[in-house]
This record gives C-alpha cells, structure tokens and sequence, in this order.
C-alpha cells in the first residue's frame, strides 16, 4: 500500500483490507511511523513514540475478528494508561511516572485489535482548549502551522488531520475532543457519561465529565468504535437521586 492509498481510507476500511491480506498490521505500522517522521517536526504532535514495543506486539497479533484489527492508533497523554509506558499528563511534574496497568479504556482498545504506537501531546493535565505544555512546547495544526489543532487533545488532532493515523484517542471533559475536531477538520463526538469504559486509577474524570474517546476523520470509524467497546448504559450511580 502506497501512502496515498492509506490516507484516503479510515480505520474500517484499513481492518477490511488486513482481514482480506491484501495489506499487513506491520505495513500499517510503516506508513504511519513514516508518516510521523515527515510531519512531527513540523506539527510537534507527539510526547512520546513505542515503534520497538509496538512491532513486538504486531508479531505476536492473532486474527480473532477483531472490528480493528491491525489498525495503527496513538494514545492521549493523559487518562490512556499504557502498562509500562510513562504517562506524564503533559506535566514536567509526571514525565517519570510509568503506568502500572492499562486504564480499562485502552484494554478496550486493544481488544478491538488496535495497536498502539504511542501518546500524543496535551497541555498540562488537559486544562486548556490549546495544545501548549511547557513540557512539550507548542503543537500546530496541520491546516496553518501559525495555528493550533485546538486543546486538549490537539496532539490527536494534528496526527489525524495530517493522515499519520485514522483516529487517535482522545478525551473530551469540556471540550476537549470537540475543540480540535473543529480546528482541525475532524469528527468528534463527547459519548455520554457511562458509554465508554473509565477506571481504573482515574475512576470518572471530573466527577464523570470528562469522557474518553478518539478523534477520527470519518463519522463510521467513530460510530464503529463506539459498537466495539461493547459499550454499557449508564450505571446506578449516575441515576441516584441527588437528595
């Protein structure tokens, strides 16, 4: 598969054509990484990369029909813990903290058979609708470099926007996914409290508002991923009285 190809397709149809063989999870893996070394000098988009662990994983995948199969995708550096990998929340103060365990969000994610290359820039603990951390320095949008993709998940926007992943995770308390999806030419949706999968450190974000999800650029990926996370209805707790 040429680059081109890879940029016009989303996700779906990216794990359509693993499951027919007529591309390769470590193709997908080249042409994205490929990609980031072209664009990150320029977009600064990316905290941090895992291409050695990441082909590791690739060679150890098996086709169970999974939606996602082989599908390349980067985490937010912030709430998407990967077991064994810092998550530094965009903060000088965290960039040695290494994650014990995968949040339950990004298990999900890897049961849909996405593989992780790594974490994209946010501000400091996701508090700006801007992609600036001090940690990180600015990240810009691939429309207009004198701009940003929009915060806090502009590290995601800017990858996706710029065709080095179809959609990346992201997270969205009041508007972080939103933001960037209009800065940057995005989809993106905030779910409703309880439909995607939280915890397990984090438990709810902001009291429950803060909702992880992913950026995409097409409408199908988004509703297709919302379907593989065999997501759950809202739980008691959220339909408690408040008196």
């Amino acid at each position: 598969m040429d680059l081109k190809t890879y940029q016009s397709m989303d996700a779906v149809g990216l794990a359509e054509l693993v499951r027919k063989k007529e591309v390769s999870p470590r193709e997908l893996a080249d042409l994205a990484f490929n990609r980031l070394e072209e664009v990150n000098p320029k977009l600064n988009a990316i905290a941090r990369t895992r291409r050695e662990r990441a082909y590791q994983e690739i060679d150890q995948l098996i086709d169970r029909g999974q939606p996602f199969f082989g599908v390349p995708l980067f985490l937010k550096d912030i709430s998407q813990a990967l077991e064994g990998e810092v998550l530094s929340s965009g903060s000088k103060l965290l960039t040695n903290h290494v994650a014990t365990r995968d949040s339950n969000f990004v298990a999900r994610l890897k049961e849909a058979g996405f593989i992780m290359l790594g974490h994209t820039t946010t501000p400091e603990f996701g508090l700006k609708n801007i992609t600036e951390a001090e940690v990180y320095g600015p990240t810009r949008n691939p429309w207009n470099l004198k701009h940003s993709p929009g915060g806090s998940s502009g590290g995601a926007a800017a990858l996706v926007a710029s065709g080095v992943v179809p959609v990346a995770g992201a997270s969205d308390g009041g508007g972080s996914i939103r933001i960037p999806a209009g800065f940057s030419g995005l989809f993106g949706l905030k779910p409703t409290r309880g439909r995607t999968p939280v915890g397990p450190s984090a438990w709810r974000n902001w009291q429950g508002a803060s909702i992880d999800f992913v950026l995409s650029r097409s409408v199908r990926d988004s509703a297709a991923l919302l379907d593989a996370l065999q997501v759950i209805q809202p739980e008691a707790a959220y339909q408690t009285p408040l008196y």
